[in-house]
């Protein structure tokens, strides 16, 4: 696995009840996987020597995020390497240009926008205010993106080739995770619902089921399948999309990996979306993903004003709950809005989950010994 932070510690623990041995390759000696992998290479999964000669005597490749040098995976695939998702569908998901023009060439539903390559072509497009801004490449959990509301914003504008996306007014976020195997075997999780921190720009809130209409959830379904085809891509990919005041769906943005979206499916789905990763990658039939049970996750952010090693104010309170499952990371340092776990709360209602789930976001705080 081309990276070893929390998505691939929490394949790992899926792929041990598979007795798959699991090899992380990441530049952080510290990373999340370090102690549950079967080995592990510190070593830059951007550099082209270090993730080549890292494939070099393993069977099959995958990642746990997008943004891997991808020429080196090519030359791996080369040599007959198994590569998922392959190297082609990674090159136009780590490129948000690529990947919109992805969603215009194939008719998928899709916010307008424009793509610059510096700052200063910002005011040919200002009568396109308000919109959001997202880097190019490289981006991820929140940054890279902001928005641009008024021509006073520009000055806080990246400098970097970005697109311009028309900001949408939507009611609500929904995700889509869809899994596809090498035979073509394709398998939806049931639509779920996302709340953002407009601070931290991240997910707070993410709810299971969503609260929308069989018409919708369908029409969902239909998109995320309609993406994976399309780019004839094996392994699984999370689905972000906006639901519009008509009904409207667009597009946002794909992840071809695990998903923050899909972290409850470990408590409250028959298989779990690293499961079905697995599952994706290696051929095997795909799992059941109906759901069993309503639930809500909380993502455990660093705390404003902390930074050093990491303390979990409130957590042993939170376990006397009812359905609160906690997910720690194990990484040693926190600091402001670092991702450091996550808490799923399962329960037989949604009402219910939701009032126990703010109950936990209120108690539990990410804060260092220091």
């Amino acid at each position: 696995m081309i990276g070893g932070g929390q998505l691939g510690r929490m394949f790992i623990q899926e792929a041990i009840n598979f007795d798959v041995e699991v090899h992380i390759l990441d530049s952080d000696i510290n990373a999340p996987c370090k102690l549950i992998a079967h080995s592990f290479t510190e070593g830059s999964i951007t550099d082209y020597d270090a993730l080549y000669n890292f494939g070099l005597d393993k069977d099959i490749l995958t990642v746990e995020i997008e943004n891997v040098n991808v020429e080196a995976l090519e030359a791996l695939e080369k040599l007959g390497k198994k590569v998922f998702p392959q190297p082609r569908v990674l090159k136009i998901i780590k490129d948000k240009g690529l990947q919109k023009q992805f969603y215009i060439d194939n008719a998928i539903p899709t916010a307008p926008f424009f793509l610059i390559n510096s700052g200063k072509e910002l005011e040919a497009h200002k009568e396109n205010l308000p919109f959001i801004q997202k880097l190019r490449t490289g981006g991820y959990d929140g940054k890279g993106v902001q928005a641009i509301l008024q021509e006073e914003d520009f000055s806080k504008a990246f400098t970097a080739p970005s697109l311009l996306e028309k900001k949408i007014a939507f009611v609500k976020e929904l995700s889509v995770i869809v899994a596809r195997n090498e035979r073509g075997e394709i398998k939806t999780y049931p639509a779920v619902e996302c709340e953002f921190s407009a601070a931290a720009n991240l997910v707070e809130f993410q709810f299971a089921p969503a609260e929308i209409s069989s018409k919708i959830e369908q029409k969902a379904k239909e998109i995320a399948i309609d993406i994976i085809q399309k780019l004839d891509m094996v392994g699984i990919l999370a689905v972000e999309m906006f639901l519009t005041a008509d009904e409207t769906l667009l597009v946002n943005e794909i992840a071809p990996r695990p998903h923050n979206s899909g972290h409850h499916t470990i408590e409250c789905n028959i298989t779990s979306q690293f499961e079905q990763h697995l599952r994706s990658v290696l051929n095997l039939p795909l799992g059941e993903t109906t759901i069993l049970q309503a639930g809500a996750m909380i993502n455990l952010l660093g705390e404003i004003g902390f930074e050093g090693p990491v303390f979990y104010e409130g957590l042993e309170e939170c376990l006397s709950l009812s359905g609160v499952h906690p997910h720690i990371y194990g990484k040693q340092f926190t600091k402001p809005f670092r991702k450091m776990g996550h808490v799923t709360i399962a329960g037989t209602d949604l009402e219910t989950v939701k009032k126990t789930a703010l109950a936990v976001k209120n108690k539990i705080k990410v804060i260092s010994t220091n």
